[in-house]
């Protein structure tokens, strides 16, 4: 069975198995105040270009999602964002359990944009009842959105002048960012995203990590005091090293960008293939996860080679599906379907 389901079902990168094999043996202090912890901080601190940013590693996506939300917001408070937002579909319940609510609007191919950040401000303050409502005060996007398309700089930037406009916070979630950094459409830098999020993750789970997040927060509001965040939420890992070498591998010598521009290859191969095999796209995804509506015959021949993600029925025979290639995916594994797919 050739899998095309999502971007983490390989185990990790080699040389961040090697990394972890050669230092097995090293003894360290835990809970993330090692040596390797602290290098790769600097180094995501470098590539970031901001000194100032805080850096904490969180061993999955709900709990850095969670932990960053429930830091944020105080008891009346909700956060905002788009109905296919991750936080709202894919982690059942996970932000209401912390006692915030999720203030999900319909967006346009999965993305928030600046107007409608600043209405919904609009509705709730100008609403007479406005202390009978959870308040708006943080707004999530995810890039690439759940959809797989991405944000633009000046979008982006929008969407800060329109946070600030309203005295909101900006957080971003990164778990697929390489993938969306190393697009053919992208033209923003993790630089770009620093400065214009008070908080955001770098994905290492999807993107060739055993496991684990890096969460920056650039607002020196929102620093104190995480730590305890992350302990009280379960995010906190006694062997943090683990994930503290794990991020020092990704970001020396460009790793996370190479492999992350490899999923991309393999996405536009798939992609463009598709295309001229006459198939239609549910989004038009410039990232590594590709929505295809396809007949349910073609499904049922797929079913015995290949898995993927069901998504949704389109119509009467057809159905979306969606295909994620991910650093490890092989271009054969590629080709192979494309040619099941005629």
């Amino acid at each position: 069975m050739i899998r095309f389901n999502c971007d983490y079902l390989e185990g990790t990168h080699p040389r961040i198995l090697q990394a972890l094999t050669e230092t097995n043996l090293v003894q360290t202090c835990g809970y993330g105040e090692d040596e390797y912890c602290e290098a790769a901080r600097e180094a995501i601190q470098k590539v970031c270009k901001c000194d100032s940013a805080q850096v904490h590693f969180l061993v999955g996506g709900t709990q850095a999602n969670l932990t960053v939300i429930s830091s944020i917001l105080r008891p009346h408070q909700g956060v905002l964002c788009v109905k296919e937002g991750h936080i709202n579909v894919h982690e059942t319940g996970a932000i209401e359990a912390t006692g915030h609510k999720v203030i999900a609007i319909e967006g346009t191919d999965g993305k928030l944009c600046a107007e409608q950040i600043i209405e919904q401000h609009k509705l709730h303050w100008e609403d007479g009842s406005h202390e009978h409502i959870a308040q708006p005060k943080l707004v999530y996007i995810s890039n690439p959105t759940e959809l797989g398309t991405i944000y633009t700089k000046s979008e982006l930037e929008a969407i800060r002048k329109a946070c600030d406009a309203c005295n909101m916070y900006l957080f971003l979630d990164g778990a697929r960012l390489g993938y969306g950094l190393m697009s053919k459409d992208n033209d923003m830098t993790i630089e770009d995203i620093a400065k214009n999020c008070d908080v955001f993750y770098i994905g290492g789970t999807k993107v060739g990590a055993m496991f684990g997040e890096a969460v920056v927060i650039t607002n020196p509001a929102l620093q104190e005091d995480f730590r305890y965040i992350i302990k009280q939420k379960g995010g906190m890992l006694a062997k943090g090293r683990l994930l503290g070498i794990q991020f020092l591998e990704l970001f020396k010598d460009g790793l996370y960008f190479e492999i992350s521009a490899h999923a991309m290859k393999m996405a536009e191969i798939l992609k463009e293939g598709l295309k001229e095999l006459g198939y239609k796209f549910y989004a038009n995804s410039p990232t590594n996860q590709q929505f295809v509506i396809v007949p349910d015959k073609k499904l049922q021949e797929l079913d015995e080679k290949y898995s993927y993600e069901y998504q949704m029925r389109y119509d009467a025979e057809h159905s979306v599906v969606r295909f994620c290639t991910s650093w490890a995916t092989k271009e054969e594994h590629v080709r192979q379907l494309l040619e099941d797919m005629k």
